[in-house]
């Protein structure tokens, strides 16, 4: 999708700008590995007007959700990036429906409330839009990167048959529709990875945030803004790979004896079954994550998420770190001291066994077991 894994335990860059475009290995591992199992969708094909696109978008009928969107009434919201395209892919683009040039269709869900958002088009829609406004990035938004019987339009000074002819152009689109059901996001969840390619893909967490929006992805920002986690972390990650950590971290903490390959879906069937909150210990949880990540920022610092002076955080390291300190916490009594934190940290950083389960195969269930059992042991002893 040029419209726009978990992964594994390798370091993880340290944000910048780069990340803003590029997937690491991990994403891609992680976006290309099978399900065990390929879910059917429903869909169906229709023909929307440009105007009548345009005409929807404004109305709140076809939504383009982006990321920070907390609106809860969107069940696939915090969806898109940021709008990426530069101006002269803009232009070029109105100048094909000018021209009656073939476009690609869109994709978009059905939601249960008949509202429709965008699962594939996201750049073409908000391009429509801003046209049709007549500003981008607060500036007149006439056309510049095009023939010249194009060049200084605007869409209010397009001359009468051109305006019918953007109008009245159809764009073809496919509608997904799901019931809301873990199963039918998971199918969704399937087709996106499949469209999924191009120059700005998107990662795991990413479409995961779309899909399965609701009370336990609040929960996720939440915790992801918590002060010491920050520290601990670094700069926000454009990318979500911070926030797809917390939710690793959660999810072990709960539900480890479940742990299967391929981890996307151990990720997704554990969001899908506490998207609402309302089963979920949310203020235990909360607790415990705030107090080890008020610990370890206390005690060994930066250096408890990193591998061997990396300058990276190393995601399979993190979340055994804070899973084995929150199920110390879980054993209650007095509560240990910054300093064992990281006496602790700095034996068990000298352990071979985990040196291999969290630079190799980290997504093997092994692994994942060898590392939480050796941070579980070291922290119960403090």
């Amino acid at each position: 999708m040029t419209e726009a894994a978990p992964c594994s335990g390798q370091p993880e860059e340290e944000t910048g700008p780069a990340e803003a475009v590029d997937l690491t290995r991990e994403d891609r591992e992680s976006l290309e590995e099978a399900e065990a199992e390929a879910r059917p969708v429903s869909y169906s094909g229709t023909d929307f007007d440009v105007e009548g696109i345009v005409r929807r978008l404004k109305r709140g009928d076809i939504v383009i959700p982006r990321f920070g969107d907390e609106s809860v009434e969107i069940e696939t919201d915090r969806f898109q990036r940021s709008f990426v395209w530069r101006r002269p892919q803009m232009d070029r683009f109105i100048e094909s429906l000018l021209l009656e040039y073939p476009i690609p269709g869109i994709i978009l869900v059905q939601q249960l409330d008949k509202r429709y958002l965008v699962l594939d088009g996201q750049q073409r829609l908000n391009t429509l839009a801003e046209f049709y406004r007549g500003m981008h990035r607060e500036r007149e938004f006439s056309l510049v990167n095009v023939a010249d019987r194009f060049k200084g339009l605007t869409y209010e000074t397009l001359p009468p048959e051109l305006r019918r002819t953007l109008n009245n152009t159809f764009i073809q689109a496919t509608i997904v529709k799901t019931d809301g059901s873990a199963g039918s996001l998971d199918a969704i969840y399937q087709v996106f990875e499949r469209l999924n390619s191009g120059g700005t893909q998107l990662t795991p967490h990413e479409i995961r945030v779309a899909l399965y929006a609701g009370g336990f992805i609040g929960l996720l920002g939440q915790l992801n803004d918590q002060p010491a986690w920050r520290k601990l972390y670094g700069n926000k990650s454009p990318r979500l790979r911070d926030q797809e950590l917390v939710l690793r971290t959660l999810a072990l903490y709960v539900s480890a004896a479940t742990y299967r390959r391929p981890l996307k879906t151990f990720l997704n069937d554990f969001v899908g079954e506490y998207r609402e909150i309302t089963k979920f210990p949310v203020d235990r949880i909360v607790q415990q994550f705030e107090t080890a990540a008020r610990l370890l920022e206390a005690g060994p610092g930066r250096r408890a998420l990193r591998w061997a002076g990396n300058r990276a955080v190393n995601a399979a390291l993190a979340e055994a770190v804070f899973v084995g300190l929150m199920r110390r916490l879980d054993l209650g009594g007095t509560e240990p001291t910054p300093e064992a934190v990281a006496a602790a940290v700095e034996r068990f950083q000298g352990d071979e066994r985990l040196a291999n389960a969290v630079t190799r195969a980290t997504a093997d269930e092994e692994s994942v077991r060898t590392r939480l059992a050796i941070t579980t042991r070291e922290f119960a002893s403090i």
